[in-house]
């Protein structure tokens, strides 16, 4: 059991850049860890921009701050790596799951779709939608591989709206041009009404099935009492 909670949590102490338990930890001013080797790597790239960022929140920094080893998390990450715990305990994806778009080499599996980047994010690339501002607005559903189904393909936007009287559905774009002045609900909208019509058809089946199971057991006392 205290492996299984191990395990769970062990997403937190991998670096988010290479995916790998982190190796000479840093922790940088934003507060996200990383190895040190992996930020150096990133930073240098962003040597030319002269202002250096963390790959996370996005949090901008100058001048360059001076990368220091965490011996806190170090020493935890030994620990980890003692219980025989590596990154393949990581849940990746698999047949059927949907991959994180973010991550290369071997992909995690995603836990939420974006609506407006229109991708997928592991636990460890979906944190910037919860602490960069910016992001904080997007719109996050379950992952799914639907995802570019859910997109418009001439106008590469999110179908939100539904024609009725195309009987399709729609982006806010297609509404003001060649559905312009057609019946048109959110798609939302018309999901909830099409439930309901569907459960309100499932209880007249349901009835209509009790109604035959009477007619039967009927038919089988009449039966009954004719022998």
């Amino acid at each position: 059991m205290a492996q299984q909670g191990i395990k769970l949590n062990l997403a937190k102490f991998c670096c988010s850049i290479c995916l790998d338990l982190l190796k000479d930890p840093v922790t940088i001013p934003c507060g996200h860890s990383y190895c040190m080797s992996c930020i150096k790597s990133c930073w240098d790239e962003e040597e030319q921009k002269e202002i250096q960022s963390c790959p996370q929140c996005w949090q901008t920094f100058t001048p360059r701050p001076v990368l220091v080893k965490s011996a806190m998390l170090a020493e935890l990450v030994k620990e980890l790596r003692k219980t025989g715990l590596q990154a393949a305990d990581l849940c990746y994806a698999g047949p059927g799951d949907v991959a994180c778009d973010v991550c290369t080499g071997r992909k995690l599996k995603a836990l939420k779709s974006c609506l407006v980047c229109l991708a997928s994010y592991c636990e460890q690339h979906l944190q910037p939608h919860y602490d960069a501002a910016p992001l904080k607005k997007h719109k996050l559903v379950e992952a799914t591989v639907q995802l570019q189904e859910d997109i418009c393909s001439r106008h590469d936007e999110v179908m939100k709206i539904f024609c009725r009287t195309d009987q399709q559905c729609i982006c806010y774009l297609c509404s003001m041009d060649e559905h312009r002045g057609h019946h048109t609900v959110s798609a939302a909208a018309e999901r909830t009404e099409r439930q309901k019509e569907l459960g309100l058809s499932q209880q007249k089946m349901l009835q209509r099935i009790q109604d035959r199971e009477k007619d039967v057991k009927v038919l089988q006392q009449e039966l009954v009492c004719k022998v």
